[in-house]
């Protein structure tokens, strides 16, 4: 009876052992499921698992692309806005007096012939009498006899005509002259016949023939240009002619239709209209230097000098 009394207990305390542990691995397995389910770590561990991972390197960096540069804006409270060259206009427009196109740098001479300036020239002086003054370039009596007659190359069909040239010889002695005559061949490349009383101021008149240096001026003076119509000048054909020009004459142009007409020059200095375009109306005259003077209302007046009211600018 003891015995039989004594085993009944300890099957009690096995079924009570054996509820607790099945308890235990039920709330074990559940424990399980909750935690191996997507997203249900607590806060913490995401956090800590994402610092984790950013604090690891990358093994190779990604490439930025480069951020554009703001395009610059159109209104005018730009901070920086671009600058916009400038451009002279393709052609001037005529005015009264001179036009506005812009004059090139002082010294630079680009419509110059063989005369250019800032040149000095090696040749000889003669002499000659000038009479009057008059000569080839068909400028009628001068005002002084301080002229010359430039040698048949450099004459170049009158284009050295009414250029301002001062000579110098070897003793030092100098004179300014303005060319009117062309010195026909013989005479040389670099040689100018002066007038006998230009030719006084370097050398006496008996030594004949003196080697000299001469360069082209842009004197100071009060003269304006003026024009000149030739004998026989109309409305159908005319020559004309420029007079009292500071600088070397390089073109005239007439007034053709909204252009302009360039005339051809002769070897007696004047500028031809053969069939009459652009004679009566304005004209266009442009120096070596390339400045322009626009002259306007002159009529046909043969053989008659009218004061222009312009002038190029010293150089």
């Amino acid at each position: 009876m003891a015995s039989a009394s004594h085993r009944r207990p300890l099957r009690k305390r096995r079924t009570v052992l054996f509820w607790a542990v099945a308890a235990a691995a039920v709330g074990l397995l559940v424990s399980l499921v909750i935690a191996l389910r997507p997203g249900s770590e607590p806060d913490t561990v995401r956090a800590a698992a994402g610092a984790a991972t950013s604090a690891r390197p990358s093994a190779t960096p990604t490439a930025r692309k480069p951020t554009p540069a703001p395009k610059p804006s159109a209104s005018p409270a730009s901070p920086t806005p671009t600058p916009t060259p400038t451009t002279s206009p393709a052609r001037p427009s005529p005015t009264p007096t001179r036009s506005s196109a812009p004059r090139p740098a002082s010294g630079t001479a680009p419509l110059a012939g063989r005369i250019k300036p800032a040149t000095t020239y090696n040749g000889v002086a003669t002499h000659y009498d000038a009479e009057d003054g008059d000569g080839a370039c068909l400028y009628g009596p001068s005002p002084d006899l301080m002229v010359a007659a430039m040698n048949h190359t450099d004459y170049e069909t009158s284009r050295a005509c009414g250029a301002y040239v001062l000579v110098r010889a070897a003793s030092g002695a100098s004179v300014t002259v303005r060319i009117t005559n062309e010195c026909p061949l013989p005479c040389a490349p670099g040689q100018l016949d002066l007038s006998k009383e230009a030719f006084a101021k370097l050398a006496g008149l008996s030594a004949g023939r003196i080697p000299i240096t001469w360069s082209l001026l842009s004197p100071g003076t009060s003269e304006t240009v003026s024009i000149r119509y030739k004998t026989g000048s109309s409305r159908h054909w005319c020559g004309i002619q420029a007079l009292g020009h500071r600088n070397p004459l390089a073109r005239l142009e007439v007034r053709a239709g909204s252009g302009w007409s360039r005339l051809t020059r002769t070897e007696y200095n004047y500028f031809l209209s053969p069939d009459g375009t652009g004679c009566g109306g304005s004209l266009r005259l442009t120096d070596i230097y390339g400045e322009q003077l626009v002259v306007d209302g002159l009529a046909i007046r043969p053989d008659t000098v009218q004061p222009a009211g312009v002038q190029f600018s010293r150089r």
